[in-house]
C-alpha cells in the first residue's frame, strides 16, 4: 500500500481544500481520504510518501498533445511524450491524428493504443481525423474508431474549408455522440503563417503574417453550424479577442462548443518573436498584448473551458532553420504548469482552484473521462505540486528543447505524480 500524509488536497471535483491523508490499496485504488490515516494498525507494508508543503490535486489532463508516433520519432515517440507529460503533471493526454500516416483507421489507432498500455504513468488516448488522410473531402468511420476506443475526432493542424463537409462530420458526429475539436485558420487570411500580421516581427522579417480574422471567420462559420448541428465541438489554442467573444456568444445561444487556450499564448505576445524568433513561432501565432488580455479574461469567466498544450516538438535543426522555413510549434507539457501559475495565480489573475479546474475537472469532463476525483474507488491518479518553487527549466525530458521559457524563471513547480501503484518523483 501508499500512504500520502499531511498532503494539502486541492480537488476542483469535490471542491475539497484541506489536510487530508491519502490511503492507496495494492491495486492502485483510493482506500481511504481522512484527515489522519493510522497507517500502522492497516495490516501489510505501507510506503509512505511525505507530502508536506506540498498540494496534492488530480493529475492534470490535457486535450492536445503531438507524440509524432508514428512516422516522426526523431521529434519524440509515445514513450518519450509519456515523460514529458508526467514531469509536467500529466496523467492523462490525448494525442493528435496527424502522423504519418494519419490516424484514420484502426490499424494505426491500436498501434497506438498498444504503444500507451506499455506507459505506466499517464492514461494516453489517442485521436482519429475527421477526414481520410486529412484531406479535407472524406469522412473517416466515425462509428467503427470511436467504438475502437478514439476521445474525438480532429484534423488538427489542417483547416477544413468545405463548409458542406464540416456540417456533414457535424450531424455525424451528433448522430454517434462523437465529440469534434477544430484547428482555425482560414487560408485566405494567411499572407505568412506562424507570426502575427502587422507586428514589429512580421515588418522586421518582411512577412505578410497571418491575421485575426482568418481564425475569427472560421469561429464564427462553426458556431453557426454546431447550432443547427447539435455537435459538441472544441475550437482549438484560440489566439484572438474577437475569438472568445465570438464563443462567448455561440455558448449563450445555447451552442455545444468548447475553447482551449494554450500557456504560450497566455503568457506571451507578438513581441516575443523578435526575442525568441522560431522558438516563438506557431499556429495561430502569438499575438498582441490586447489579445492576451482578452484570453485570460475569458479563461477565468469560463468562455474558454480548459488549458491545453498543443505539445509539438520538432528536432534543434528544423527550428534553427530560417524563420520563413521553420515548422511551427513548441514543447509545453513540461512547463505548463509553471507558466499558468506564474501568469495567473501569481498575478491575482486566477485562484489555485480555478487553475487546478481548468487544468484537470475541465477537460477530463469534455472527454468524458470518470473517476478522476480523490475520492476512495477512483483510481489514483495524482499530482504533487510546489505552488511557491522558483523553477528553471534548462533540459527536458521530451526529445525535443523548442520552448522559448527555456532559462527564464518561473514560480511553481510539479514535485511528483502518483498514478496507481507507480510514482514518479522530479526535482
Amino acid at each position: 500500500m501508499l500512504l500520502i500524509y499531511t498532503a494539502h488536497i486541492m480537488d476542483p471535483y469535490t471542491g475539497l481544500d484541506g489536510l487530508r491523508d491519502i490511503l492507496i490499496d495494492d491495486n492502485g485504488m483510493i482506500a481511504k481520504v481522512e484527515k489522519h490515516i493510522d497507517w500502522a494498525s492497516s495490516g501489510g507494508s505501507v510506503k509512505l510518501i511525505d507530502a508536506k508543503s506540498m498540494t496534492v490535486a488530480p493529475g492534470f489532463v490535457d486535450g492536445h498533445v503531438h507524440f509524432r508516433d508514428p512516422g516522426q520519432t526523431q521529434k519524440e515517440d509515445i514513450q518519450t511524450g509519456a515523460q514529458a507529460a508526467a514531469a509536467g503533471g500529466y496523467t492523462s493526454v490525448v494525442c493528435m491524428a496527424n502522423t504519418s500516416p494519419a490516424c484514420d483507421n484502426l490499424e494505426t489507432l491500436q498501434y497506438v493504443q498498444q504503444q500507451a498500455a506499455a506507459q505506466p504513468l499517464v492514461n494516453i488516448l489517442q485521436a482519429c481525423a475527421i477526414t481520410k488522410g486529412l484531406q479535407g473531402k472524406e469522412l473517416t468511420d466515425f462509428e467503427t474508431l470511436l467504438a475502437a476506443g478514439a476521445p474525438s475526432f480532429t484534423d488538427d493542424g489542417i483547416p477544413l474549408q468545405d463548409a458542406a463537409l464540416v456540417m456533414r462530420a457535424m450531424e455525424k458526429a451528433a448522430a454517434c455522440d462523437a465529440l469534434l475539436s477544430f484547428h482555425e485558420e482560414a487560408p485566405e487570411f494567411i499572407g505568412s503563417h506562424g507570426i502575427n500580421a502587422g507586428s514589429a516581427a512580421a515588418k522586421e522579417f518582411g512577412l505578410a503574417g497571418a491575421k485575426p480574422i482568418s481564425e475569427e471567420v472560421m469561429i464564427a462559420r462553426d458556431i453557426a453550424l454546431a447550432l443547427r448541428s447539435g455537435a459538441r465541438v472544441i475550437f482549438q489554442h484560440i489566439s484572438s479577442a474577437l475569438s472568445v467573444s465570438l464563443i462567448r456568444a455561440g455558448k449563450a445561444l445555447g451552442a455545444k462548443i468548447y475553447a482551449e487556450v494554450t500557456p504560450h499564448h497566455l503568457a506571451l505576445t507578438e513581441d516575443a518573436v523578435l526575442e525568441c524568433g522560431t522558438l516563438a513561432r506557431m499556429n495561430p501565432p502569438l499575438r498582441t498584448e490586447t489579445d492576451r488580455q482578452a484570453l485570460i479574461a475569458g479563461l477565468k469567466d469560463g468562455t474558454i473551458d480548459m488549458i491545453a498544450t498543443d505539445h509539438a516538438p520538432h528536432t534543434t535543426e528544423e527550428k534553427a532553420l530560417p524563420f520563413v522555413d521553420a515548422p511551427s510549434g513548441i514543447i509545453g507539457l513540461e512547463t505548463a504548469f509553471s507558466v499558468c501559475n506564474t501568469m495567473l495565480v501569481k498575478t491575482g489573475r486566477m485562484t489555485r482552484m480555478q487553475l487546478l479546474t481548468r487544468m484537470s475537472k475541465n477537460p477530463a469532463e469534455i472527454y468524458g473521462l470518470k473517476g478522476k476525483s480523490i475520492e476512495p474507488g477512483n483510481r489514483a491518479e495524482l499530482v504533487l505540486l510546489d505552488w511557491d518553487a522558483t523553477k528553471t527549466y534548462t533540459e527536458y525530458h521530451s526529445k525535443a528543447s523548442n520552448s522559448p521559457f527555456t532559462g527564464k524563471p518561473l514560480r511553481g513547480a510539479v514535485k511528483g505524480v502518483v498514478m496507481g501503484q507507480q510514482e514518479r518523483r522530479f526535482r
